[in-house]
């Protein structure tokens, strides 16, 4: 029925922070903005962890982002530091200072990525390398150089950002697509690797979620047809989607590694 629909389009009330995270350490790239790596960090805070270090690539925003994180709460400690993860040097120096700042990062949330729209035969080598540069190899340099901290230690947990895309098809997407399944694969293989060493490594796999940054780079059309498409009637709050980063970050999912969750309301 209609009222049924118009039940479905209402976004749920934000959920209360359940000490999940309680004196844990987390490093978040990405995170800086409106979008689901801020909102990771928002909700880590949150949920009670002792240390967030954030990074982005753009340093105006980090600031900002880190202020605001800082004033969420006195028992946080919040650090920022700039990466581009594109760049090795700079992603070891990012976590070379999150070991430092926090004694010890016991999470990893890689949410750097990178979109666009663009028919096949249209795109460069140039478009390609980029979009699967950040997204995919990207991921995969953060996480090595994450594991070689975590593995001696016995312990860690890594929470990737893939996108049903990995899954789905869909038009002028094939770069993007093809690296969140990369992401996908990476995940179940890397999580073979680091669970002798009692580390997790699980994925998110969004459909769609709203912020500011999405609506500024996407038309009104586009996100309409998307959003159509959604068992609920509307996008993800980015929030909801940092909820399933948060379980799968906690000891609540302590027996799951190498899984790709969905956070969709219309599943591949």
């Amino acid at each position: 029925s209609k009222d049924d629909t118009k039940m479905s389009r209402e976004i749920p009330d934000y959920v209360d922070g359940h000490n999940l995270l309680a004196a844990k350490a987390v490093l978040i790239t990405a995170a800086a903005g409106a979008g689901i790596g801020f909102s990771a960090a928002k909700r880590a805070v949150e949920e009670g962890a002792r240390a967030v270090v954030i990074s982005d690539v753009h340093e105006g925003r980090l600031s900002q982002a880190r202020e605001a994180l800082a004033g969420l709460s006195d028992a946080c400690r919040v650090s920022a530091q700039l990466c581009d993860v594109t760049d090795e040097t700079q992603v070891q120096a990012l976590v070379d200072f999150a070991e430092v700042e926090t004694g010890g990062v016991d999470i990893l949330i890689n949410n750097a990525g990178l979109g666009g729209s663009c028919r096949l035969t249209d795109m460069t080598d140039e478009a390609w390398s980029r979009v699967l540069d950040i997204t995919l190899t990207g991921t995969m340099r953060m996480s090595r150089a994450m594991l070689r901290y975590m593995e001696p230690r016995g312990r860690g947990i890594i929470v990737n950002n893939a996108s049903v895309l990995g899954w789905r098809a869909q038009e002028e997407q094939c770069h993007y697509a093809a690296a969140k399944a990369g992401v996908m694969a990476l995940t179940r293989c890397s999580a073979m690797e680091a669970a002798e060493f009692g580390i997790r490594i699980n994925a998110v796999s969004p459909s769609i979620a709203m912020h500011e940054f999405l609506r500024k780079t996407s038309s009104p059309e586009l996100l309409e047809k998307l959003t159509s498409h959604e068992a609920f009637g509307r996008a993800a709050e980015v929030w909801e989607v940092a909820n399933v980063m948060m379980f799968l970050a906690s000891d609540y999912s302590s027996y799951m590694t190498g899984a790709v969750v969905s956070v969709s309301s219309q599943h591949a």
